[in-house]
């Protein structure tokens, strides 16, 4: 039977099964799907982004949730997560937040240099004592076995390719990313777990990331189609609409021009479906008149999406596989499920 390595550390999740994870996406994956996913198992992260000013609200709505759910407090901390885009974020108000409201771990993300963690990491571990355990999160073998050594996190995120939303230009999936950074850590004697990030939907990718060396697997874009998640009916039924992730979605730059976001350092870009906001940039519109397409589209509600539309669709090449909107619970469990029973499958298939 599959073991899940990260329990003991994490004592709500279902210790016989792959770890599943919520990932931390940005005024979309808020205090109601964080404490549904980790109630039924797994491991749920509300998103903090960059705009840290409704984090302290979030998590005392996380705390009154896990109250009314079969969960409760782990040596103090709530049995959630929050996740930081580092560049952008204030860390004093990250730890007032956290000092309100202890969670499990808090997920560091895309700081403009690796060395600006090892602040974050040293104060959040003093306010909670060690409680919160320290996840980052890496797309290259050197930026997983520099942190690994400096700032030394709990967990390390190993985030490919394929996946949604921003993520560094140039990294590789995470058929071979994955793999090579476990031999590299192997190589310096390093054993912090891994968490898959990037292409997974369902119980097949669990169970390969299973097989490539992760101790469980991070969801963002299967999470988008929960019923739980805080998301317009536009773009989810862009996620369900999509096929063909591979083609249909492009990394880029220009969501955030559009939408005048700024500050995302160099290395970055932003996975989305491909609309006419992104074909207008290829074919020389200017910035300035896509903006202003761009905040008019807003006005048009739903609409605003869809193969024509503008209005922006972080996602993964996966989206082709996901078909319908779930109970986040429902989804927990059925990647778990199947998981299990796929390398239950290819254990006997190969038994002599």
């Amino acid at each position: 039977m599959t073991q899940n390595p990260l329990h003991h550390d994490y004592p709500w999740t279902t210790p016989d099964a792959p770890l599943v994870v919520s990932a931390p996406m940005m005024k979309i994956t808020l205090a109601k799907a964080a404490v549904t996913v980790s109630a039924n198992g797994g491991f749920g992260f509300v998103a903090g982004g960059f705009d840290l000013s409704n984090l302290g609200k979030d998590l005392s709505e996380a705390a009154e949730l896990v109250k009314s759910q079969s969960l409760s407090l782990h040596d103090g901390v709530l049995p959630i997560g929050v996740g930081f885009q580092n560049w952008g974020s204030d860390l004093k108000l990250a730890l007032e937040a956290i000092k309100n409201h202890p969670v499990a771990a808090v997920w560091f993300f895309a700081p403009n240099q690796l060395c600006e963690l090892l602040d974050w990491t040293r104060e959040i571990r003093e306010a909670t004592n060690g409680k919160t355990k320290v996840w980052i999160q890496i797309g290259t073998v050197a930026e997983a076995v520099e942190v690994a050594k400096t700032s030394k996190p709990d967990v390390i995120v190993v985030q490919g390719a394929d996946s949604g939303g921003h993520g560094l230009a140039q990294r590789a999936s995470l058929l071979t990313l994955l793999p090579e950074i476990a031999d590299a850590l192997a190589k310096e004697g390093i054993s912090t777990p891994l968490i898959a990030a990037g292409g997974i939907i369902d119980g097949r990718g669990a169970a390969a990331a299973s097989l490539l060396g992760a101790s469980g697997v991070a969801l963002g874009t299967r999470f988008l189609a929960s019923e739980e998640i805080t998301i317009a009916k536009g773009y989810q039924d862009e996620v369900l609409r999509v096929t063909d992730g591979g083609v249909s979605t492009v990394a880029t730059t220009v969501y955030d021009t559009v939408r005048n976001i700024h500050g995302w350092p160099q290395a970055y870009n932003g996975r989305g479906v491909a609309n006419r906001s992104y074909l207008d940039a290829v074919h020389g519109m200017s910035e300035r008149e896509n903006q202003e397409l761009y905040k008019e589209a807003m006005k048009q509600g739903d609409s605003g999406w869809g193969p024509e539309g503008r209005m922006t669709t972080y996602a993964g090449t996966g989206i082709g596989l996901v078909h319908k909107v779930m109970p986040a619970g429902e989804i927990v469990k059925s990647v778990q499920q199947e998981a299990i029973n796929l390398l239950l499958k290819t254990a006997a298939r190969f038994a002599k």
